[in-house]
């Protein structure tokens, strides 16, 4: 079994009854909090516990796809949960700076999350779930992810341009989750037009339209994009989970 699961698909702020962007991954070993934009964490106690996360991967140091470290921070640390071995959190490097800015206090999370640098071809294995990052393009340092499981194959964009990096990431994928944040082109995201370009230029079997902005209607956004694509194209819903 690999699933996702919807827990936030909001950008750039929350609005209600849609967080900012958060996903779960499950598999029958592994459970991986992918990105956590403010209010993602409330959804992801819905499917399952904090201390239950096998680790936490995080695309850039944006805001709406990291306050809720904060959240985690405090549940781990005083929330009378199991203490357990400090979490491991892909992020791009400067994530303990921004924690330590936080706080006014350097390290002061280092007891429950172990913050580990992404870079141009990470790879980690969670159990039977594997982890490769390539960086894309959004003007900042950020990072999209291919995770693959029992022979399927999940690809994120987090949030981007169109990217070479993110084309090696997507190619032959099962499942493509990829933003398509504005109505027109963009240097940091994607349309809903360059969504489905990707997802047919890669050849996925499915793609999965998030982090939709504000000037857009994520339904529409997605017959966007599937009318480009020309495959399967679902809009991403919070809680909703799907098989990769």
């Amino acid at each position: 079994m690999f699933t996702l699961t919807v827990l936030g698909t909001a950008a750039p702020y929350p609005q209600p009854d849609r967080p900012c962007s958060g996903y779960l991954l499950r598999t029958e070993n592994a459970k991986v909090w992918v990105d956590a934009g403010p209010g993602s964490m409330m959804n992801l106690l819905r499917h399952t516990r904090l201390e239950e996360l096998d680790a936490i991967w995080l695309s850039h140091l944006h805001a709406d796809h990291t306050l809720d470290l904060v959240n985690a921070y405090y549940a781990l640390s005083f929330g009378l949960l199991p203490k357990v071995a400090p979490i491991p959190v892909y992020a791009p490097a400067g994530m303990g700076d921004r924690i330590g800015g936080w706080f006014l206090q350097p390290g002061v999370a280092d007891e429950v999350l172990e913050l580990q640098d992404l870079s141009d071809g990470h790879e980690v294995r969670i159990n039977d779930l594997s982890l490769l990052s390539k960086p894309v393009k959004h003007g900042t340092e950020a990072y999209g992810l291919r995770a693959t499981a029992n022979g399927r194959t999940l690809v994120y964009s987090g949030d981007c341009a169109p990217s070479p990096g993110l084309d090696v990431l997507a190619a032959g994928a099962d499942v493509l989750l990829c933003e398509a944040d504005v109505d027109q082109p963009s240097e940091v995201h994607h349309t809903p037009e360059d969504a489905g370009e990707l997802a047919r230029r890669a050849g996925v079997g499915r793609l999965v339209v998030t982090h939709v902005g504000p000037a857009l209607d994520r339904v529409a956004a997605t017959k966007r994009a599937a009318v480009v694509f020309g495959g399967p194209t679902l809009t991403a819903v919070e809680n909703e989970s799907l098989t990769v």
